[in-house]
């Protein structure tokens, strides 16, 4: 995707700056609904030949995609660095994602979509042969959002391909160069069939896309799902929702407390909090309350924050991506502070650029937005419980029911905490990890999302519509049912029927149910 001259001269361009020092990384072009239309017809037009390959054959043209992100690394996850102002490690990792959805997916791809056998549920349907088979809906729009510039569409666009849909992707204007880098090189580098797209801009192209697409798969804000689920409630489409997230971790008396201190801090900080599943509250036993947050506090303070040099890994976690997510932190930190709570380390952003340093707040509570709000930030506010009840009471009192923790020694407790808390992904003794586990669903209970993003068979599946598909095991000239009718018939059909569908021998046999006395 690149900016042309006419784009430039009309203004047509949005452009990227690095969070970091401010400095232009790039531009992409502002398109608009009637460009989206156009790019929409050229991927309906390709898809038809894309859904009649093999899913073999399909797995291959991914396997080449991969090949080539890998060959080019260095460039792309350099576009991530700067464009996200990640520090180079948090950028790297998003080419572990790469490597795992499309190898999963590949390799389960043709069993995923095989048809799938039925057996009769009458002996009237003996002579049928069943089967559920998997059709893809011709065109999946996917919009994912500014956190993980590569990773987001990942976790989605591989499935969808492999399911035989074309694909309308539509990433964040904050952070667009590297995946649009990726999809050229599924166009123009690596002879796959033109059936994945990118359609760059602002709100309005996202809006676009959704007026396209027969499906949408939407990563983001619940305020911004809620308006795309509307929308596609409009025009009778399914949308799958994975939207915003408060995520909770419970802090057991029996905790192992190095793995759960390194736990909090790479769950609560990692690529600066601005993750979905991050952890955004945590509730610790009092018995342990003291030494968790002393110990948790000193390795805060070893945290190197910056923007290393690209291949430097010498800082763990960079910039936020956007102001107005900053001034999030800064008002759900000014909140905290005002109604009792106190900063333990870090609170207050950066003289330069959009960094703000790994903060802990204690004496917090409820009635505090850091609290009830999703903050997507550095920030890791502790609240003491008297015990595992009142830990699960607080973990389950919020609107969002993302993914949750629970650190425990005992395989019993962990099941037993785990089993009550109202989110759709729960770890025990780990941190964002159910969402790298493929098997597994990965969604959102309450308002964390509608639907599941992926999981085993459901993340090409879900890309599919389900045809019901019956044929005839023999050959007859007519079924029973058929026209002409005669009482003769009619009278055979309704002792049949009686016979097999009825529970006891005397409505079987047509006779008079017994009088009640």
């Amino acid at each position: 995707m690149t900016t042309t001259e006419a784009d430039t001269a009309l203004g047509n361009v949005v452009e990227i700056h690095n969070p970091a020092d401010g400095s232009v990384v790039g531009t992409v072009p502002e398109m608009s609904a009637d460009q989206v239309a156009e790019l929409a017809a050229r991927l309906r037009e390709a898809q038809p030949a894309w859904e009649a390959l093999t899913p073999q054959a399909r797995a291959q043209h991914l396997r080449n995609w991969l090949n080539w992100i890998v060959d080019n690394q260095e460039r792309i996850f350099g576009l991530v660095h700067r464009e996200a102002g990640k520090s180079w490690g948090d950028a790297q990792i998003e080419l572990l994602v790469c490597m795992e959805v499309i190898n999963y997916y590949t390799k389960h791809g043709a069993e995923f979509l095989a048809d799938e056998s039925r057996t009769p549920h009458t002996p009237a349907s003996l002579t049928k042969n069943l089967r559920i088979r998997y059709r893809p809906y011709q065109l999946v729009g996917v919009i994912t959002p500014w956190n993980y510039p590569v990773g987001m569409p990942m976790m989605d666009i591989p499935g969808a391909l492999m399911a035989g849909a074309a694909v309308l992707s539509k990433p964040s204007e904050v952070t667009p160069l590297a995946w649009a880098e990726i999809v050229r090189g599924w166009n123009e580098e690596i002879g796959a069939p033109p059936v994945l797209a990118c359609a760059t801009g602002r709100g309005d192209t996202g809006r676009a896309v959704v007026d396209v697409v027969d499906m949408v798969q939407f990563t983001g804000s619940t305020a911004t799902g809620r308006r795309i689920g509307m929308r596609c409630a409009e025009r009778l489409i399914p949308a799958s929702l994975e939207l915003g997230g408060k995520d909770a971790m419970i802090v057991l008396s029996d905790a192992p407390m190095e793995r759960t201190i390194r736990g909090a801090i790479w769950g609560g900080l990692f690529n600066a909090g601005q993750s979905c599943i991050a952890v955004e509250r945590l509730y610790v036993e009092a018995s342990v309350y003291d030494e968790f947050v002393d110990r948790l506090v000193a390795e805060v303070k070893t945290l190197r924050q910056g923007h290393d040099p690209q291949g430097g890994f010498s800082t763990e976690f960079g910039a936020m991506a956007t102001e107005s997510q900053l001034e999030i932190v800064e008002r759900h930190v000014a909140d905290a502070l005002a109604k009792g709570a106190r900063v333990l380390t870090g609170g207050k952003r950066a003289d330069k650029g959009l960094f703000y340093p790994p903060t802990v707040l204690v004496d917090v509570d409820h009635t505090m937005a850091c609290m009830r709000e999703e903050t997507f930030g550095p920030l890791l506010p502790i609240m003491k419980v008297r015990d595992e009840h009142e830990a699960i009471s607080l973990a389950n009192d919020s609107d969002y029911g993302l993914g949750a923790s629970v650190w425990t020694a005992s395989k019993d407790r962990g099941e037993r905490v785990g089993m009550r808390l109202e989110a759709g992904g729960v770890d025990v003794n780990n941190v964002l990890m159910h969402v790298f586990q493929f098997p597994l669903p990965m969604g959102g209970w309450k308002s964390s999302g509608l639907g599941y993003r992926f999981g085993g068979p459901n993340g090409i599946r879900k890309y599919c519509r389900q045809q019901a598909f019956v044929t005839e095991r023999v050959h007859l000239d007519n079924e029973t049912h058929w026209y002409p009718y005669s009482l003769t018939k009619g009278r055979i059909t309704a002792a049949v029927l009686r016979l097999m569908e009825m529970h006891d021998w005397r409505r079987r046999l047509g006779l008079a149910p017994r009088k009640r006395r």
